[in-house]
């Protein structure tokens, strides 16, 4: 016997074998059990969905021999006649190669006529967005009241083209496209009916391109077995495809992980090695970016049997959310680009070249200013007589004088992000004060005089300043400590903002 792809070869038999759609099999089981049965059916849906499947399963449903039911028996001639595609009063119909008006007429001639053998003249019309103006006007009145002995089932996959007369008619079904996993379940239990070896990152593979259609999946699955000598391998599959492997996928956000842009175009050299389609590499990497992020939302909603599991927890660890939602960003925006970009592997390492330079960098105990582009320059002197770049020398009571209330610009941005860390209590008491016999009571900061910058930012939090003195404050960097004194300077081109006020209400 002749080889049967295992498009055709595993097509469904019964409601009970179709792979998803429950929302259009539960209305049309209940509808044959209750015998409510309507005389035209429009069934829409991408290619591969089940649409002509569903339609044959209710033409045997409505034509066994042992009645109607939602379980027809499969075994009466009807059922088998069916099946083979050799039943007399099941007329199939190809509209997008008879679209005149007159086969329409020609096949509308005979709807006057009782069955031959069965209990109904069935109709299927597959494509029917096919048929032209006139044609779906010929059929719009036996289409309205045809006789009792006669049904019609539409399958199409674009609806839209249907006059509104012709859908107000008939009983519409959408046919979804299938998830991901319900394609791998079933190709995996297909696959070990048959008996050919396959690993699981070669079924999701092949369930990925599918796009959302079992017959696209089992006509893959024929070419991967054809191109494997009988086995499927992650390996093979991807080289099949021309595709990018997973693990390159994996690599490549490794490296935009660890701010590593040398590896990165490493990576990116190896891929181009294999002449990958550049477009669909962008889009593995958007895929499992969505992947990371749906985990670090909701860790539950993680498929445990996806293969990539492992490599998603580790990659949702090393990136934040903000990372992960600016590179998908960043990667939906650039695909514009590859349509203008001199070459499509120019524009896929612009793509990441760009994630990489955006990527926010982590800030530990660094004061974060406004960038100028110009070098900073920082200048050292005994005091600040004038609003330049100078050292403040700051003490202990100085410290701690009462503050005066600011209306000035707000300091949100200019801040220090490191807080204090908890420091020994100390009173610190400066020498101004004991020169003017200042009588005010210093308050105690719960932080040591700081020995380097990042103590200075822990200390900086405990200072009671507001307004345009904290501003300047944050911008100081710490210079030295000695005894009760603590020298800082202030950046170039912030100096403009600082007087003798401020500098003693730092102090």
């Amino acid at each position: 016997m002749s080889y049967q792809v295992l498009a055709r070869k595993w097509r469904p038999a019964r409601f009970s074998e179709m792979v998803g759609q429950e929302h259009v099999l539960q209305a049309l089981i209940n509808a044959l059990n209750s015998q409510r049965l309507h005389h035209a059916y429009l069934f829409s849906g991408t290619r591969g969905v089940g649409k002509t499947t569903i339609a044959r399963i209710l033409a045997k449903c409505l034509n066994c021999e042992k009645g109607i039911s939602a379980e027809p028996c499969g075994v009466c001639s009807a059922c088998t006649e069916i099946s083979e595609g050799r039943f007399v009063d099941l007329i199939e119909v190809d509209a997008a190669s008879r679209t005149k008006v007159d086969d329409t007429r020609e096949l509308l001639d005979n709807v006057q006529y009782t069955p031959t053998r069965a209990r109904f003249k069935i109709y299927l019309i597959d494509e029917v967005h096919m048929l032209s103006n006139q044609s779906f006007n010929a059929l719009l009145k036996t289409l309205e009241e045809p006789p009792e002995h006669v049904k019609f089932l539409l399958a199409t996959t674009d609806p839209q083209k249907l006059p509104v007369t012709v859908l107000s008619r008939c009983l519409q079904f959408n046919l979804k496209h299938l998830e991901t996993s319900l394609i791998h379940k079933h190709l995996a239990h297909i696959l070990q009916l048959e008996n050919v070896q396959a690993d699981e990152q070669g079924i999701w593979q092949l369930a990925h391109a599918a796009d959302g259609s079992i017959r696209d999946a089992l006509s893959l699955t024929d070419q991967a077995i054809a191109f494997g000598n009988g086995q499927i391998r992650g390996d093979a599959i991807t080289a099949m495809f021309g595709s990018i492997a997973p693990d390159a996928v994996y690599q490549l956000l490794l490296t935009l992980a660890e701010q590593d842009g040398k590896a990165l175009l490493k990576t990116i050299q190896q891929l181009a090695e294999n002449n990958p389609d550049y477009n669909e590499a962008l889009d593995a990497i958007l895929n499992l970016l969505h992947q990371i992020a749906v985990y670090q939302a909701v860790p539950e909603a993680l498929d445990p049997d996806n293969p990539d599991q492992q490599k998603i927890i580790t990659l949702a660890g090393k990136f934040t959310a903000e990372d992960v939602q600016l590179f998908y960003q960043i990667g939906i925006n650039s695909k514009a680009d590859f349509n203008f970009a001199p070459s499509l592997k120019g524009a896929f390492e612009m793509t990441l070249l760009r994630m990489l330079a955006f990527q926010p960098q982590a800030v530990s105990g660094v004061t974060v200013t406004h960038t100028t582009g110009r070098p900073e320059i920082t200048e050292k002197k005994p005091e600040p007589t004038r609003p330049a770049s100078a050292p403040l020398n700051q003490t202990k009571e100085q410290q701690n004088q009462e503050t005066r209330p600011e209306d000035t610009a707000s300091t949100a941005t200019n801040t220090p992000i490191k807080k204090c860390a908890g420091a020994t209590a100390s009173k610190i008491t400066t020498p101004a004060a004991k020169e003017t016999g200042s009588t005010a009571e210093p308050s105690s900061i719960n932080c040591s005089l700081p020995d380097t910058n990042e103590d200075w930012i822990d200390f900086f939090h405990q200072l009671p300043l507001s307004g345009m003195t904290r501003n300047i404050a944050a911008n100081c960097t710490y210079l030295k400590s000695g005894g009760d004194h603590l020298s800082l300077t202030l950046d170039e081109s912030q100096s403009a903002l600082l007087n003798e006020s401020h500098s003693q209400r730092i102090a």
